[in-house]
């Protein structure tokens, strides 16, 4: 009963799809108990053309897949499926797209699924008989939480072991020796994935895993933390034992991935707010590499990082640039890494509101989920949230600037509501304006408008009549 009823119905009632089954992740999904959200369903017996001319009947259907064997159908109630003929696929120019493709629709299940990356997701369902075909050991792996490969074809495609990595974080999964012997044999071939292919996968392993590190020891473990010179240069930085007795920057970084995949607050992130944010954690140390130094301080050597935000921030725009990560993702994690560290200042009014507006477009809320992780990230510390991210969020929340940056509250409409016009004195008053709200010396727009009447730039005209008729508060429509 976990197919849909509209699905099991086009797969009853047309004959085309007699020996049709449901294969990769969402029997995987299924098996786990996780909500399935896409329905990948293979087709044996048919050709490409005929199957088109069976799903017709059923919906619009979509050929944009065709060289991949692909049909999409969406049906008259919204609802997509994505139907394929099996193919054969071998190796025969370097890079992901240098694969020769031979539909061949008599090839049985077996060997279909023995094309696919992993065991898990070469699993198939034969809605028919309501059974699962397992021809290599992938619901044993899954229930052992194991990462293996289906077959020796594993190594034609480098992109799998950087799905690996995100299976092993979304999955909580430990690699197969012989998996990881040939994720190593195959590490010299990084260069010919896609960036986008990279960033991808990354993408996948940020939003949406449940024990992240288990992606990263996945890296560590095949060598392809290497690759992410960034990442691969926390292993072996030391941290002061007393306030990280979990170890070197590297098992730190891992820890508090695995603490804000935890936090309620992430689980219920939007995704790409998940992906910022998980991101930001995994770069918030970076700067560690470079500024970490042992200095002896009353009579005992002691570690520090002095500066190690603004070092960071530079590494992970660096890491960020190299995966092409969209504009929107990087203006967010950056003042994250920057400012990881802000909690550790006084939060007077005029800092908090001067932070809000420095972590733009982010938002202290989002900050105060990167601090705990980082402070949760210490075992065996008692995971708990500090006093001083608690004191950071209640003030920002007094404030009303926790979850956006102050807005000006004197605007230029307001200016020409009083007679002046646009020109270098107008775009001073603005500025200025806007500092003096950050430092809170007004609130509203009346007081505004006597701090304006009181600004020495401001023309003795437009200042005398500011102090005897103030324009109305909610100034002109």
């Amino acid at each position: 009963m976990w197919i849909p009823a509209e699905l099991r119905r086009i797969l009853t009632e047309t004959p085309e799809l007699r020996r049709a089954f449901l294969v990769g992740g969402c029997v995987r999904d299924h098996l786990l108990g996780l909500p399935v959200k896409d329905y990948d369903i293979e087709v044996f017996g048919q050709s490409y053309d005929s199957l088109v001319r069976a799903l017709g009947r059923w919906g619009r259907t979509d050929l944009v897949g065709r060289s991949f064997g692909v049909v999409k159908l969406t049906t008259g109630s919204g609802a997509g499926f994505d139907f394929s003929i099996p193919r054969r696929d071998s190796k025969v120019a370097p890079g992901h797209k240098g694969f020769a493709t031979d539909f061949d629709p008599g090839i049985d299940p077996a060997a279909a699924a023995a094309r696919r990356d992993f065991t898990i997701n070469s699993l198939m369902f034969d809605p028919a008989r309501g059974e699962v075909l397992d021809f290599f050991g992938g619901r044993d792996d899954l229930a052992r939480r194991i990462l293996r490969h289906t077959s020796p074809a594993f190594i034609e495609d480098p992109l799998r072991v950087l799905r690996g990595m995100q299976f092993a974080g979304r999955f909580d999964l430990r690699a197969d020796p012989e998996t990881v012997a040939l994720c190593r044999r195959i590490q010299p071939t990084f260069a010919e994935i896609a960036t986008e292919r990279v960033r991808d996968e990354w993408f996948k392993w940020a939003a949406k895993s449940v024990v992240p590190s288990a992606g990263l020891r996945f890296l560590e473990a095949t060598g392809w933390i290497e690759h992410f010179p960034e990442l691969s240069s926390l292993r072996g930085t030391p941290q002061d034992p007393e306030w990280h007795p979990e170890g070197d920057v590297f098992h730190h970084t891992c820890h508090c991935c695995d603490a804000l995949a935890r936090l309620p607050e992430w689980q219920q992130a939007d995704e790409l707010s998940r992906v910022v944010y998980m991101l930001a954690v995994l770069a918030h140390d970076f700067g560690k590499a470079v500024s970490t130094r042992r200095v002896v301080k009353e009579g005992r050597e002691r570690v520090v990082s002095p500066g190690h935000e603004e070092t960071g921030r530079a590494l992970a725009e660096r890491f960020l640039e190299r995966i092409r990560a969209p504009g929107a993702v990087t203006k967010r994690v950056l003042p994250l890494v920057l400012h990881h560290m802000a909690h550790l200042q006084t939060p007077t009014d005029r800092a908090v509101r001067r932070l809000a507006k420095r972590l733009e477009p982010e938002t202290i809320a989002g900050l105060c989920l990167v601090m705990t992780a980082d402070s949760q990230g210490r075992p065996p510390r008692p995971p708990s949230v500090p006093e001083a991210v608690e004191r950071l969020r209640a003030r920002a929340t007094a404030l009303a600037v926790a979850a956006a940056a102050p807005r000006p509250i004197l605007l230029g409409r307001h200016l020409l509501a009083i007679g002046l016009r646009p020109g270098p004195l107008f775009g001073r008053l603005l500025h200025d304006a806007f500092e003096a709200q950050i430092e809170g010396r007004f609130h509203d727009l009346a007081d505004a408008w006597q701090w304006l009447a009181t600004h020495p730039a401001l023309p003795s005209d437009a200042a005398a009549k500011l102090r005897t008729h103030p324009p109305p508060v909610a100034g002109p429509p």
